[in-house]
């Protein structure tokens, strides 16, 4: 899960008070993160603050994008178009999938002996 809060600057990002660098080591998650910002050419005209909690480093990352996009969204409906198009306002619906009991995970499954 990640709060998203926008505000006029340019364009530091930060997440849980850290460096946006610094929190997110892989260039992919960091990416990931600044899409929104680069895809409507706003990465230099808002500061962005993120609390991210939850998952990890990748599932916070897909979460700060979400965040960003219907932030940019709320502050300019123009852009709600774009954004929509470029996929970015579509939250991902895949979900940890529960351990089924008698078994030690959620597929996988105890060693089967014929004897």
């Amino acid at each position: 899960m990640a709060r998203v809060f926008l505000r006029q600057g340019s364009g530091k990002i930060t997440v849980n008070g850290r460096p946006f660098e610094e929190y997110f080591k892989l260039e992919a998650a960091r990416a990931l993160v600044r899409q929104p910002l680069l895809a409507t050419e706003m990465a230099d005209k808002f500061d962005v603050h993120i609390n991210a909690t939850g998952g990890g480093y990748t599932g916070q990352a897909g979460a700060a994008r979400l965040g960003i996009a219907r932030a940019l969204a709320e502050f300019n409906g123009e852009l709600r178009g774009k954004l929509k198009e470029l996929g970015f306002l579509t939250r991902d619906p895949r979900r940890h999938e529960r351990k089924k009991y008698g078994q030690p995970g959620a597929r996988k499954r105890f060693q089967f002996s014929k004897r």
